[in-house]
């Protein structure tokens, strides 16, 4: 899976594309209604999703292999609603990442890797497993 081009934007919902980078803020498009625009640095800041990781009690397990890991178990064990509560989520985690370290991943974080998820699912999954398979080539 590759992640390189999407980014999180603070203060904006929702996954985009990076398109073009400047010196003072980058170009991006979203995914919903391939609107491009420019954002600026000094209002924002920027996360590749290719730089995120899942803190485990050994080490960090990378956004990619989490994500795919979803993938793989989706019809085995359904994805919780965002907003269930806390122990639901925990628990879904625990099979997704066993080893996550608790304290460290907040279920803020998991709500934000089960939305990210599905919006990657809902607009961008293709795209970003043909990059995959464009590379194994």
């Amino acid at each position: 899976m590759k992640l390189d081009n999407i980014i999180s934007v603070t203060g904006m919902p929702g996954l985009y594309k990076l398109l073009a980078s400047r010196p003072n803020g980058l170009l991006i498009e979203s995914f919903d209604n391939n609107k491009r625009q420019f954002v600026s640095g000094r209002k924002h800041q920027f996360t590749p999703l290719v730089s995120i990781g899942i803190y485990t009690y050994t080490d960090v397990e990378s956004l990619d292999v989490a994500l795919q890991k979803i993938n793989e178990t989706e019809s085995e064990s359904p994805i919780p609603d965002p907003n269930d509560k806390a122990d639901t989520l925990r628990t879904w985690m625990r099979m997704i990442v066993p080893q996550h370290d608790e304290d460290r991943v907040h279920i803020n974080d998991i709500r934000k890797l089960i939305k990210w998820y599905l919006f990657l699912k809902q607009y961008a999954w293709d795209q970003v497993n043909q990059e995959k398979s464009d590379e194994e080539e």
